[in-house]
């Protein structure tokens, strides 16, 4: 794995001026305009609604207390992308982090999400994170298929686990990394730093 670059960063992506940097408070009305403008769906596989002002405040308010770490992509003072990483390291699971990854529709298939889930991989090796997992509807097929490149693999399948707004359930697909064999997969190839 080459090293991705420390947020905060400028990085021109497609052509386009995207910057990484954390998430603060004062992203809070930015955060909630971007999650408005996401189909409901895109949403499904979130514990909470971040369209929910309390919600977002509660996501301020871990990553204040360290519980969260979190990227904001910003595009001309518009988000356009976040990443979180979610470790509660006083449970039985202290070893694992869920990483959720988010591009609005005009950014993806631009790299964006790679680059975001690049970002929580490096975060997962320095805060010493042995398991990623990532959770994503099976009909997100570019989503399965980026972090099935990256080595996770299919952990299970939750069937019916959501509900949208109109009572439609959703199936939700987990998947994983064990970060230290991908870490030792990159050494030997010469790919990490």
């Amino acid at each position: 794995m080459t090293k991705t670059a420390t947020a905060p960063t400028t990085l021109e992506v497609d052509g386009r001026s995207i910057a990484l940097r954390p998430l603060a408070r004062a992203d809070r009305d930015a955060v909630l305009a971007f999650a408005n403008g996401l189909a409901a769906h895109d949403l499904l596989f979130l514990q909470r609604d971040i369209r929910n002002p309390k919600v977002v405040d509660a996501w301020l308010d871990q990553i204040e207390q360290g519980q969260i770490s979190s990227l904001v992509a910003v595009e001309q003072d518009r988000v356009v992308g976040s990443n979180a990483m979610v470790r509660d390291e006083l449970s039985w699971s202290g070893h694992v982090a869920d990483i959720r990854i988010l591009v609005g529709e005009d950014c993806r298939r631009i790299g964006l999400g790679r680059l975001l889930a690049l970002h929580c991989l490096d975060r997962a090796r320095r805060d010493r994170i042995e398991k990623l997992t990532v959770r994503i509807t099976p009909d997100q097929t570019g989503a399965l298929r980026l972090f099935a490149e990256m080595g996770f693999i299919p952990e299970a399948l939750l069937r019916n686990q959501v509900r949208d707004a109109r009572g439609e359930t959703f199936d939700v697909a987990i998947m994983a990394l064990d970060v230290e064999r991908h870490l030792s997969q990159q050494r030997v190839y010469g790919l990490e730093d």
